[in-house]
């Protein structure tokens, strides 16, 4: 069995309320939800979140919710909340203010990590030239795709070869529900503190991450010049005309 999760929270800080902000008369949430639901590797959908305003959005579509504390540090552990059952073999994380994700991408994701279940964790990522724009999570990963290092800044360094891209992290995430469960007993690490990362934890505390570079790439919304962009690139996308 594989479930998605999707942590929703609606007082974010960078942009207030995003969640529901609308894009072609559908909120955020419900377009990623939506998407989500167009996978067939997925069992079941589920939004977790704190608010009841996002709950009604959620049971208007006749889609399922889980009502989580008020308080949590991350997304991440929002999701680790949820009671899973032992049937479940792969969670996936999708983050709720990616209402352009390609649902392909989750089924790229599953197949990527049921053929390497070595790793706890499989981020994709997508490739983007170097930058310095610090809400862009880069991944630095060895050539067989184990996971080394995750920041926003400008990296690998440069220094004595160019490279031709950096990976970008993709928002969605698989996870082995018994990583996930360790994770949220953790406490916040020393370099998750400093690069805002969550995943810095588990990187930290030794949990095998992985990568692959993803066919797919999205756009987030994290501040209001993304939902200005978000809404000009969902004018030409085909995939809203499949739930629309």
């Amino acid at each position: 069995m594989i479930i998605a999760l999707i942590p929703c929270r609606l007082h974010s800080k960078r942009l207030k309320k995003k969640a529901l902000l609308k894009i072609e008369n559908l909120p955020v949430i419900t377009h990623v939800l939506k998407r989500a639901k167009l996978c067939n590797e997925l069992d079941k959908v589920i939004v977790c979140t704190n608010s009841n305003k996002i709950i009604e959005e959620v049971k208007s579509n006749k889609c399922l919710y889980f009502k989580s504390k008020k308080k949590h540090n991350n997304g991440t552990e929002r999701i680790a909340e949820y009671p899973v059952s032992k049937k479940v073999k792969y969670i996936i994380d999708i983050q709720a203010d990616e209402p352009l994700f390609n649902p392909k991408s989750i089924e790229e994701l599953i197949k990527f990590h049921k053929e390497n279940p070595k790793f706890d964790i499989v981020i994709p990522s997508v490739k983007i030239k170097n930058s310095k724009n610090k809400n862009e999570v880069k991944i630095i990963s060895s050539e067989k795709g184990k996971i080394l290092y995750l920041t926003r800044s400008s990296a690998p360094c440069e220094f004595k070869s160019k490279l031709n891209y950096v990976q970008k992290h993709l928002s969605v995430i698989s996870f082995k529900p018994q990583a996930l469960k360790k994770f949220s007993k953790l406490k916040k690490s020393y370099l998750e503190k400093i690069e805002g990362i969550e995943l810095m934890r588990a990187l930290e505390n030794n949990f095998n991450l992985g990568t692959f570079l993803s066919k797919y790439s999205s756009q987030a919304i994290d501040v209001k010049d993304d939902f200005v962009k978000a809404k000009k690139i969902m004018k030409k996308d085909k995939i809203k005309k499949l739930y629309l």
